[in-house]
This record gives structure tokens, C-alpha cells and sequence, in this order.
């Protein structure tokens, strides 16, 4: 195991640590002094246009950024993911869901661990085109006879925020008919109000889960099977015996996993599951079969051109030189604020109610990735790691967090998204609705950066105290993200860029992005208290003082 280096100990870090003590950031005056500031921090990147001048750095913050991306092998370990090498340490795993979008003929062939990684990622892509199609076509049917209308992916984490994150932003388009939904709460509610309105005679479910064993996604799938059987018993569509449940399952499930075995076992046919690889991470997965439920409600066409937006972002990474290569520049930009301007989280903002699943699915990216306080070597840490990401679409987040970013206390860089062509042009009165929104995503960035002063409040009359409320002060970090428009090759790059991200800052933090972990321990220890619940006295008797008295007020209140 390669120790990774420590970024601390390098001649950049020390170079940053110098620069912070003295930096005081003057975007206005920047931007005054330097008309060509906003040419220079704008670079392309595929379809995106990605203008980082008003963020917190000069030309020699940013010159020593990218001596530490540098000096911490940044680029050496991309290529060694792209090769396939185990940088999975704990894991002993490949990292390479950036095989997934290779385009089919691309060459060198990808072998890795003795397998040829290409021919695996294109067959699969092409059971699951095929598939798909009998689906839209109405070939694949119902048991009663009738053609799939709804889809409903039954999966948690992975298995869940990518899809639906996906299925918001493309709703546009979808073209068959078909209807998609997600099911991934262990809570009932979830699977109830998911399936309350749905005929199980045009229902197909899909269960997302690769070892057939995640007890949320095999709880709701069997939940889900109870549905259908009970629906299809009520109408008189199937006859209540174990043959024609057995038929009913073979119609109407298929299964994105690897252990056809427990697919079998549930029921479902294994010719209808969908298989992926330990070397494609559940967060990183929406590009594989995890990604059956879009296939299907976009067409195979349309998933390959988001894998190409993927593809497109991975090879400007691969060839673009450090200086000029945009999201190992936002990552920088992010370690920057987060280890030298004590930033402690990071908005996301699109000026796109399509992406109002998108800083859901970031959350998981980005802080199951980087949530480490441990290096790839088993060793801590030296700095700290991680940013707690969230946001809203605009304007919704206008008129709820907003102020907190302007004129709170706190340093909040923020990435806003937007696109010039909207998916549903209307118009108010003659007036162009987009135009407008459009006005507010540049309004918001240009306040944020140049805010407003004492001198120019008082100017407009006020007086007294109102005027420190009325000043912003500015110098609040921003990102612009523009696009012609939000088409499936425009999405798989911007999800592409935040992959890239991740990995620039988790290479220099010396961590491991591609484990997780920290999520294990609550599900073991669900485990061990759900006898409890259930009235286990010797389960109950080993819980600590405040998990037994929280399942005493269960028991008292719990309606039998």
C-alpha cells in the first residue's frame, strides 16, 4: 500500500499557509483593476460554461492551488483509477466507474484483474437497451396481458438518489408512456403512498440492490410483492395459489444485481437481472445497470448520450493540464475555502427546478466520499476533510437561506447552475418567464460578490440603523455553471464534474473516496435492537440506559 503524501508537509501548503495570512479578498476592487480577470477564470468544459471569477482568489492563490494538486499527485492518481489500479485501499478494489461510459470501441481495451472491462460494460448496456425496448415497445407485458405504464425502482443510497435525481432532471424526455417512481424508505409510508394509485395489472418493479441482501431494499421489495399479489387476487386477475403468484413475479419484478441465486429465491427470473461490478462504487453507479428504470422511461438512445456527457468530462480531465482543467480547479477552489478560509459547507444552487433532486444526490457523493478522518493508509488525517453540501433550486432558496449566505457570519461558497433554453418556454404577459428567473440567478451571484455599501445605502436615503442592515458586505464567494440547455449529455457532465471533484479533494486530503465505512455500524446495530422492538426481553436487557428507555415510550404508545 502506497502511504499517500501528506499535503501539509509540501512546499504549496506552505506557500497557501503564507498567502491566507495575509489575504484579504477585494472582489470589487479586483474586478475594477483587472478587465480581463473574468476572461481568464472563465474555461469551458464540454457544454458547461464554468466562470470562477468571483471566487476568493488571485492569479497567485490560484498558481499555488495547482502546485499542491501537483505536489499531492493529483493527476498521477487519476491515472491510476483510470488503469484500473486497487486505489480502493480498504476494499482492495478497482475504482472505475469511469469504464462504464467508455464509448463501445474505444481503444486500448480496458483489462483489468484479467478481465476485459469493456466487453463486460457493453454487454450489459445492451441487455439492458434490449430490455428496455420490449418495455417501451409493450412486447414486455403485464401477467393479465396489458403494457407496462409505471415503473416503480425499489433501492436505497445509490440505488435510489441517482435515478430520481436523473428521472427530475430529464422528465422532458420521456417518450413512451411510462412513468417512473422510487421507492427507498424502510419506512411503510414510503411503499404505501408510492403504490397507492398504481394497477398492479401495469406495474413493474424493479429491485435495485447488488447482493440481494440490503434489508431496506429487500423489506420494501417483499412489501411490494405482497401488493401485487393482493392487487391482482382483488380483481380476479391472478387465482390464489402459489402458480399463479410464482407467474405473477416472473411479470411484473426483474433485478439489478449479481446474486442470481437470492434473485431466483425471491422469485424473479435471472435471465431478467442486471448486473454490475464491486469496482462500481453505489454512489457512483448511475451510469451502470443501476440505471435500468431511465433506460427504460428514456430510451436506450438517450441514456448513452448521458453517458457520453460523462465521457466528455472524464477525458477533459485525462487531458487538460492541471492550470486549465475545471474540476480539479473547483476542487482546489474547495480546499482553498475549507482548510485555509475555515469554510464548513458548500451550496449547490440551480436556477433549474429539474435539479431539485441534484444537492440530494451531492450529499452522497461528495460526504459519503470525503466524511473520513482516516487516510488510505490507515493513518489520521492531517487536515480537515469533507464539506457538508446542500441547497434548493432558485428562487426557491432565495426566500428561505439566502440571508444566511449574504449577511450571516458564515463563509459559504456556492456553485449556481443555470440554463439559457428552458424545457417549458411560457411567457406572463408577453414577458419571457425565464428570462426573468434568469435575471435572478445572475442578480444573486453579482450581490453576493459585489454587495452593497454603508455609502451606497445612505445614498438611497436611509438613515440611522437601518443602514448596517441594508449594507452586504460582499466578497461571498460564487461559481457560475451555464449550459445551452439540460439534455442527457449536459446532466452526465455536470455530475461527472462533482465525481471529479470529490476526487481532486480527496487525493489531496489522502483519503479514500471510495468507501463507506461509517454507514455500517447503525445498520449493524439495527440489527441486534430490532428483537427488541419486537419484545426480545434478553435484546432489550443489552441496550444502554437511554436505548431501553426509548423503547419502553415505544411500547407504551405503540397501537396494537
Amino acid at each position: 500500500m502506497t502511504s499517500p503524501i501528506d499535503a501539509t508537509t509540501t512546499s504549496a501548503w506552505a506557500e497557501l499557509t503564507a498567502l491566507q495570512e495575509s489575504f484579504s479578498p477585494d472582489l470589487r476592487a479586483w474586478f475594477a483593476a483587472d478587465p480581463e480577470r473574468v476572461q481568464r477564470f472563465s474555461l469551458p468544459l464540454a457544454d458547461l460554461h464554468v466562470d470562477l471569477s468571483k471566487n476568493l482568489v488571485t492569479d497567485e492563490v490560484l498558481a499555488a492551488l495547482v502546485r499542491l494538486a501537483e505536489q499531492t499527485g493529483v493527476a498521477e492518481r487519476y491515472a491510476a483509477m483510470l488503469r484500473g489500479q486497487h486505489i480502493n485501499t480498504t476494499e482492495d478494489r478497482a475504482v472505475l466507474h469511469t469504464a462504464l461510459r467508455r464509448p463501445q470501441g474505444a481503444t486500448p481495451t480496458l483489462v483489468v484483474d484479467g478481465q476485459d472491462v469493456d466487453a463486460d460494460v457493453q454487454s450489459v448496456l445492451a441487455s439492458l437497451s434490449a430490455f428496455a425496448d420490449r418495455v417501451r415497445s409493450g412486447e414486455w407485458k403485464g401477467v393479465t396481458g396489458k403494457k407496462v405504464t409505471h415503473v416503480v425502482n425499489i433501492g436505497i443510497g445509490g440505488s435510489d438518489l441517482g435515478p430520481v435525481m436523473v428521472y427530475e432532471a430529464l422528465k422532458p424526455y420521456a417518450d413512451a408512456g411510462i412513468q417512473a417512481r422510487f421507492v427507498s424508505n424502510i419506512d411503510p409510508t414510503d411503499m404505501a403512498q408510492k403504490t397507492a394509485d398504481l394497477d398492479p395489472e401495469t406495474t413493474l418493479f424493479i429491485v435495485a440492490s447488488k447482493t440481494f441482501t440490503t434489508l431496506e431494499t429487500l423489506t420494501n421489495a417483499r412489501l411490494a410483492r405482497d401488493w401485487l399479489w393482493a392487487g391482482l387476487a382483488a380483481s380476479g386477475a391472478i387465482a390464489d395459489d402459489d402458480q399463479s403468484r410464482t407467474d405473477a413475479v416472473a411479470h411484473h419484478f426483474v433485478a439489478v444485481s449479481t446474486a442470481l441465486d437470492k434473485v431466483a429465491e425471491f422469485g424473479i427470473d435471472p435471465a431478467n437481472a442486471f448486473g454490475f461490478w464491486d469496482w462500481v462504487g453505489g454512489r457512483y453507479s448511475v451510469d451502470s445497470a443501476i440505471g435500468l428504470s431511465l433506460t427504460v422511461v428514456f430510451g436506450p438512445e438517450r441514456f448513452r448520450e448521458l453517458l457520453s456527457g460523462f465521457h466528455a468530462v472524464d477525458e477533459h480531465v485525462r487531458t487538460t493540464p492541471l492550470a486549465q482543467n475545471v474540476p480539479v480547479l473547483m476542487g482546489l477552489l474547495n480546499v482553498w475555502y475549507s482548510n485555509f478560509l475555515g469554510a464548513q459547507s458548500h451550496a449547490v444552487l440551480p436556477y433549474a427546478q429539474q435539479l431539485s433532486r441534484f444537492a440530494a444526490y451531492l450529499q452522497q457523493l461528495t460526504m459519503e466520499s470525503n466524511g473520513k478522518s482516516v487516510r488510505w493508509d490507515g493513518s489520521p488525517v492531517t487536515t480537515t476533510t469533507g464539506e457538508v453540501f446542500w441547497g434548493e433550486p432558485g428562487t426557491n432558496g432565495q426566500h428561505a437561506f439566502y440571508q444566511l449566505i449574504h449577511q450571516g457570519t458564515r463563509l459559504i461558497p456556492a456553485d449556481f447552475i443555470a440554463f439559457v433554453n428552458p424545457a417549458y418556454p411560457l411567457a406572463d404577459g408577453g414577458r419571457d418567464v425565464h428570462g426573468l428567473f434568469l435575471a435572478n440567478f445572475l442578480a444573486q451571484t453579482k450581490a453576493l460578490a459585489f454587495g452593497k455599501t454603508a455609502a451606497e445605502v445612505e445614498s438611497e436615503g436611509t438613515t440611522g440603523a437601518l443602514v448596517a442592515a441594508r449594507t452586504f458586505p460582499g466578497n461571498r464567494p460564487t461559481t457560475s455553471i451555464f449550459a445551452p440547455s439540460l439534455t442527457p449529455a449536459v446532466l452526465g457532465q455536470l455530475i461527472a464534474l462533482y465525481e471529479h471533484i470529490t476526487f481532486t479533494q480527496g487525493t489531496i486530503w489522502g483519503i479514500n473516496s471510495f468507501d463507506q465505512w461509517g454507514v455500517e455500524l447503525g445498520k449493524q446495530l439495527a440489527l441486534q435492537i430490532a428483537p427488541a422492538i419486537e419484545g426480545d426481553a434478553d435484546a432489550l436487557a443489552g441496550q444502554d440506559a437511554s436505548t431501553r428507555a426509548l423503547l419502553a415510550y415505544y411500547q407504551e404508545h405503540r397501537r396494537h
